[in-house]
């Protein structure tokens, strides 16, 4: 009986975090042999003769030590990698993180309840607001379900980071503030704070312990508009969050200096529950195009943005809705459950509150207010002229292809999110007549705390088919088998890399090791091979499958010659958002979409023709 009712009591949110498996560290040899594998599309028989060398002297002699020391370090850490991946991804970086390392995207209620509507902004905004505290309480209670692939649980810790959490600048290495704790730990903050053209409000969303309902929401953002419409343009401090690193502590530590209020308010936004910017666009397109909304939210107003919270919540004046993150603390599949819940949620009310429209008595919301001096106005023009020529720079096209998606690709026996990978590469394959190194992220949260893994998809495999599809005088046969022999090797990758197979990680923990053994850096990572493939954070093409959802998402190129290119697959549609710098003139978004809408074409074709 006790057996029977323990089964049947919920699972909560964190309850396998104890027993969740150790990340493992790979074999050398194993590890070796990929990369030597994944460089083969880059490289003369020469280079790749001499790579080949580089690769059997590391393995016999300075990669043997390091990966004897990695491996004790695993031995005393759970997770090997995690401190490791925080610091060289993220906190050591010093380019500005809100366009270089922040993802944002569009919300996708304007697909069904709320297409753009004049007047409506503070009303949706409040119904949101309410359904994304009732999230925050689910992760609170612990009753949100813990995520599983099949049966096996998955990590859940990086859920932790996406409320009441902050990245802070400084000099040399960021730091994350996370102040959300569960029921069980102790009071967690509860307060929103509202930005609206250059000030900053705040309010808790709790009164006697309740959630604000929508209508006491609206009336405490209805608060703050209307003030800031009578009243003159705050300062824009949070300008200072979309500046390179080091320039962005160095006004933070001055920002304090001058005020020790200052440093209250700024730890009244860190601790935040999330940060709701009232944006004065109307960037709508149409269901078809989202290109406006997701390019508003990478790159729209910094003075109503904390480029470094975890999760901004980005009202826009037509009703529509988009995000930008802080994508230190989290990966983007965080964020996709928790817009994918509050998709659902508002679908199934219509948009609407059904409840009680009384508002209690509750205090209006508090204008925080910076003391500010001229170095630190100089400060913020800077941050505004960086961010201007920045974002002017780069090109986001996003669309939905809906000639077909999952459903087609699934009928036909292949991996929806592989097609899509071999189509992106044909795509530039075409266009830039050359391979392009790619990144794909590959989940590795079957381990604790498991973020990710580099899938690279540009394999040799891949490669000869796109040479095979370009080929004028190959037979429909020779595609077919080509690109068969492309989806196993993509697939049989990936589910190398979710085990904790891949090899990049492993390499940079490597790398990492002889850094801080102080030893000179191996020649391994020196070799011109070991950049063009990718390694070291130069993938041409970055990219990752946002999931089989409505929601959507878009980062920056890593690189100057490069793509982002994230995209969603529907059963009926494939939603595609693709970025280039505009200063670099070789590569072109919408030019890459074009031609990867065909090659989505070629390949349906290919395999409907087929006797797959």
């Amino acid at each position: 009986m006790a057996n029977h009712l323990s089964e049947s009591l919920p699972e909560r949110t964190f309850q396998y975090q104890s027993s969740l498996p150790a990340l493992p560290v790979p074999t050398l040899e194993m590890s070796l042999s990929k990369y030597l594998d994944s460089v083969r599309p880059f490289a003369s028989d020469e280079e790749l003769k001499a790579t080949f060398d580089i690769v059997k002297k590391f393995q016999q002699g300075v990669g043997k030590d390091l990966h004897q020391k990695l491996q004790q370090r695993a031995r005393t850490k759970r997770n090997w990698l995690e401190e490791w991946w925080l610091d060289t991804a993220y906190l050591e970086v010093r380019t500005p993180s809100q366009l270089n390392v922040n993802f944002g995207g569009p919300a996708p209620y304007l697909e069904h309840c709320w297409p753009p509507a004049e007047g409506t902004s503070l009303q949706r905004a409040s119904i949101i607001t309410w359904h994304s505290l009732q999230y925050w309480s689910l992760i609170r209670m612990e009753r949100l379900p813990p995520q599983k692939a099949g049966k096996t649980a998955l990590d859940m810790d990086q859920f932790r980071m996406l409320f009441c959490t902050c990245k802070v600048p400084g000099v040399k290495k960021d730091t994350i503030r996370n102040y959300f704790k569960t029921e069980r730990e102790g009071p967690s903050p509860s307060h929103l704070v509202v930005l609206c053209r250059g000030r900053v409000f705040t309010f808790d969303a709790l009164c006697d312990g309740q959630i604000l309902t929508p209508p006491e929401l609206l009336r405490q953002l209805s608060y703050v508009k209307e003030r800031c419409e009578r009243e003159p343009e705050g300062d824009g401090v949070s300008a200072l969050t979309s500046e390179e690193r080091t320039r962005w502590a160095k006004a933070r530590e001055h920002l304090i200096s001058i005020d020790q209020h200052n440093k209250t308010i700024l730890e009244t936004i860190q601790s935040s529950l999330f940060v709701i910017s009232l944006d004065e666009t109307k960037p709508y397109s149409s269901p078809e195009n989202y290109t406006n909304v997701t390019l508003e939210a990478l790159t729209g107003n910094p003075t109503v943005r904390w480029g470094d919270k975890s999760y901004n919540s980005i009202v826009f004046a037509d009703g529509t809705f988009g995000s930008t993150c802080d994508h230190a603390p989290y990966d983007a599949m965080v964020l996709v459950s928790f817009c994918w819940y509050l998709d659902q949620q508002v679908k199934a009310t219509e948009g609407k509150w059904k409840g009680s429209e009384g508002v209690r008595p509750i205090s209006p919301p508090e204008e925080l207010v910076f003391t500010v001096d001229e170095k630190v106005q100089s400060y913020i023009t800077h941050a505004k002229q960086q961010y201007l020529e920045s974002t002017q720079d780069l090109q986001v096209v996003c669309y939905a292809f809906t000639a077909f998606g999952k459903a087609a690709i699934k009928q036909r026996k292949l991996h929806p999110d592989t097609f899509v990978q071999l189509a992106m590469q044909l795509a530039y394959s075409r266009l830039h007549k050359k391979p392009g190194s790619c990144y794909e992220t590959a989940m590795t949260r079957k381990f604790y705390h498991g973020r990710t893994e580099t899938m690279r998809p540009c394999t040799k495999e891949a490669v000869d088919w796109c040479t095979v599809m370009m080929d004028p005088t190959s037979n429909a046969d020779a595609k077919r088998k080509a690109m068969l022999l492309a989806f196993n090797k993509h697939n049989k990758l990936m589910a190398e890399a979710q085990e904790g197979k891949g090899f990049d990680r492993h390499l940079l923990g490597l790398y990492l090791i002889a850094k801080e053994e102080g030893l000179p850096t191996p020649e391994l990572f020196m070799d011109p091979l070991y950049a063009r493939s990718g390694g070291g954070g130069n993938f041409v093409l970055s990219s990752s499958l946002v999931g089989y959802t409505t929601v959507l998402g878009a980062v920056a190129p890593m690189v100057q010659h490069g793509y982002g290119f994230f995209y969603r697959i529907r059963d009926d549609r494939i939603v595609v958002s693709i970025s280039a710098w505009k200063s670099f003139r070789q590569t072109d978004a919408a030019s890459l979409y074009n031609i990867f809408c065909s090659s989505l074409h070629e390949m349906l074709h290919l395999a409907t023709t087929s006797q797959l």
